[in-house]
């Protein structure tokens, strides 16, 4: 697993761990819902500005968006498609 896959895996993680919609976490992190699906997708080459601005949104360290998946490890859940209610 490459760079970008291991962030696109960890972004898509804890942001379905946390029930935070892309929609809602492109609006916290300041970005458009496309750069968010670009990222997890593992098509958008993300600037570190940028990964600090959705660390701080996801309210997590930045380091969490590199950590290596454990082996087997199922690949993270999505939420449901949609728009959702405020938070």
């Amino acid at each position: 697993m490459d760079t970008r896959e291991r962030l696109a895996w960890n972004l898509r993680k804890v942001r379905a761990d946390k029930k935070v919609t892309q929609e809602n976490l492109a609006v916290d992190a300041g970005v458009d819902r496309t750069t968010i699906s670009g990222i997890e997708r593992g098509d958008f080459n993300v600037s570190i500005d940028l990964l600090d601005r959705i660390a701080a949104a996801l309210a997590i360290d930045i380091v969490e968006l590199f950590a290596i998946p454990i082996e087997g490890e199922a690949p993270p859940s999505t939420l449901p498609a949609g728009r959702k209610p405020g938070r």
